[in-house]
């Protein structure tokens, strides 16, 4: 069940697999209408972005980002490659630099998928510490989801019902809306 924490929560999808439209994409969807209560207002599928991303200087990948690090909420999501994040989310979150005023001022919820149960800490050890070096606050653990599990909501509901009272109670704080 959704929670709407605000009609003014702005919620942002980041999903770095190199596939379009893929499995991590969905999961990253669900969770944040979970999360933030309805459809997220960005989706950033990084594997239909193109080569400004390796372009400091692109328009295109510079408005993306601070649309990002405006949010109130932002899914970062990516499936799990080689025991972390893959290449092509590492050049994105690359864009953020809190030093600079263009760093992540929300709340971020990692998010990775994989094969097996064996990286099942990736998202706590490789996704945490480079979402908050780069500002975000990330209240609550990351979240593994098995890629066979991806649109099964059982694979989420535990993990929902822990996070979702802290990030309700943050977002409420954060835009102003009484406390659900």
């Amino acid at each position: 069940m959704s929670t709407t924490p605000s009609a003014r929560t702005r919620t942002a999808v980041v999903v770095g697999n190199p596939k379009p439209a893929s499995r991590t994409l969905s999961a990253a969807t669900y969770v944040a209408r979970e999360l933030g209560g309805a459809e997220p207002d960005l989706v950033v599928d990084l594997a239909t972005v193109g080569p400004g991303l390796l372009d400091f200087s692109d328009p295109a990948v510079t408005a993306l980002a601070a649309e990002v690090a405006a949010a109130d909420l932002v899914v970062v999501a990516c499936p799990t490659y080689k025991a972390t994040y893959t290449g092509l989310l590492k050049l994105f979150l690359d864009r953020f630099a809190p030093s600079y005023g263009t760093g992540l001022r929300g709340i971020a919820i990692p998010l990775m998928l994989g094969g097996g149960p064996v990286h099942a800490l990736a998202p706590e050890l490789t996704l945490r510490p480079v979402l908050t070096e780069i500002g975000a606050t990330v209240p609550v653990r990351g979240h593994y989801v098995l890629d066979s599990a991806h649109d099964d909501p059982a694979a989420y509901a535990d993990w929902l019902a822990a996070a979702r009272p802290v990030v309700s109670t943050l977002l409420a704080a954060r835009t102003g809306a009484p406390t659900p």
